[in-house]
């Protein structure tokens, strides 16, 4: 109820609780698998694990009370998969969670989960890049304000300010895929050196057991990792926390990509603007109190979203602090910043879907709030014109005064600026008012636009 930003998106599913226990016993039954192939189980084991997992009914909130004796929730789904398996075969449940250890189940199920909710991140980011292209072409060269400190700048194009936005999350595409790319599997033993997996491998009836350490942890690593189509890293990531770091970088850079485009959206938005209207939708943007209101409620969710993440991933930072072998509440601490995370990005980017396919932009009232000023927003124009002439403090300090006094009369600039004897000796009134027109004053704004697109 109070993150909103994710109700009803395809990420939520994917990060309940249910997911989590479903991602645990995922792990376990490829590990069961993997171990399998390799000969360290009986091949009966894995059917038997998997009839199991279809059959019984794990009790979610009951496992979620019973973790709090270990401080994890792994033990608990163990030791309720141990009996599940039991029922079905009682040798096969002695192969259950095999040599392994909780945060070796839980680590990669997370990845798994994270890997999943990043697909549908990308493919998201996919559709409002799409969105955000059509609109940056068909605005390619349509004159607006640019704005800095939220005053009138020089003429931009609207095209450039999407094409901005696109740019922004063109790199935080690059960084989630780069980073699902290499989501790795962890499998370590009680202290990551997969003592534990070795014995299990040197019990085992088959070629492994008399096999090199080293050809054991390969072997067993990479059947894994395929089961679960992850990676394998060069160490178990115990304490060494990277690859939930760049997760967590990723997602802060993602959300921040989605929240720029969401306050200029809603500063666009403000009544006194208005070159920006969200889509329209049954209920949307209604006010309690006052009932003309529209709010641009998307890009507000949004905006939160992003507001929120940064402050998360700096706990999955600090976590980077693992003592020794295994730490005592640093990995403990990661699980509900990541999760909730990984729900404001996917949420986020599944909001800014419908904001960006159904954004509606106001050339006219673009055209109308450039003219504001007069022409002063094209004063760095005449600056630069001036400057060899007149001598670069007498050409600002003749600017600044023209434009001072144009603001006290409500008087277009040129119309002060002809009046100035310096001035009229190099430039009439008709070049003055062609030089002062924001249109002719947009610099490389729509080639912007082409270079991100071609990006793109």
């Amino acid at each position: 109820m109070l993150a909103p930003v994710g109700v009803g998106t395809p990420v939520e599913s994917l990060l309940g609780d249910d997911a989590w226990i479903e991602a645990m016993l995922e792990v376990e039954l490829a590990l069961a698998r993997a171990q399998a192939r390799l000969g360290m189980v009986p091949d009966t084991v894995t059917g038997h694990l998997a009839l199991a997992v279809r059959e019984h009914e794990f009790d979610t909130r009951e496992i979620a009370r019973a973790s709090r004796g270990a401080a994890n929730p792994v033990v608990t789904v163990v030791e309720r998969l141990h009996d599940a398996v039991a029922d079905v075969d009682p040798v096969s449940a002695n192969y259950v969670h095999y040599g392994s250890t909780s945060q070796d189940i839980l680590d990669t199920a997370t990845m798994v989960i994270a890997s999943r909710v990043l697909a549908v991140v990308i493919a998201d980011l996919d559709t409002v890049l799409a969105a955000l292209a059509e609109l940056a072409r068909r605005h390619r060269t349509t004159p607006i304000a640019g704005r800095t400190l939220a005053m009138h700048a020089v003429p931009t194009t609207f095209g450039a300010k999407v094409a901005i936005w696109m740019q922004g999350l063109l790199d935080a595409r690059e960084r989630l895929t780069r980073v699902r790319a290499t989501l790795p599997v962890q499998l370590g033993g009680a202290a990551g050196t997969l003592a534990s997996y070795i014995e299990c491998a040197r019990c085992a009836d088959s070629d492994l057991s008399q096999a090199p350490t080293g050809e054991i942890m390969e072997r067993l690593t990479g059947e894994f990792a395929a089961e679960l189509a992850l990676t394998v890293s060069a160490t178990p990531w115990h304490t060494v926390r990277t690859p939930i770091a760049d997760l967590a970088a990723a997602l802060a850079l993602t959300s921040g990509a989605l929240g720029k485009l969401a306050v200029d959206v809603i500063s666009q938005s403000r009544s006194e603007i208005a070159e920006l209207l969200e889509p329209a939708a049954a209920g949307r943007g209604e006010s309690s109190a006052m009932p003309q209101k529209r709010n641009p409620v998307l890009s507000t969710m949004i905006r939160a979203a992003a507001l929120q993440v940064p402050a998360l991933a700096s706990t999955l930072f600090g976590a980077l602090l693992a003592e020794d072998e295994r730490p005592a509440g640093a990995w403990h601490a990661e699980w509900q910043p990541l999760r909730e995370c990984l729900l404001l990005v996917g949420g986020a980017a599944h909001t800014a879907v419908e904001l960006a396919t159904g954004l509606t932009a106001d050339a006219d009232r673009m055209t109308e709030n450039l003219s504001l000023t007069e022409g002063q927003i094209v004063s760095e124009r005449l600056s630069i014109r001036l400057a060899p002439l007149l001598g670069k403090p007498v050409a600002k300090k003749t600017l600044q005064s023209a434009a001072f006094e144009a603001q006290s009369t409500t008087r277009p600039l040129v119309e002060v600026l002809a009046e100035s004897p310096d001035i009229a000796l190099y430039l009439t009134k008709p070049e003055l008012a062609d030089l002062l027109r924001p249109e002719n004053y947009l610099g490389a704004a729509p080639d912007l636009v082409d270079r991100v697109l071609r990006r793109l």
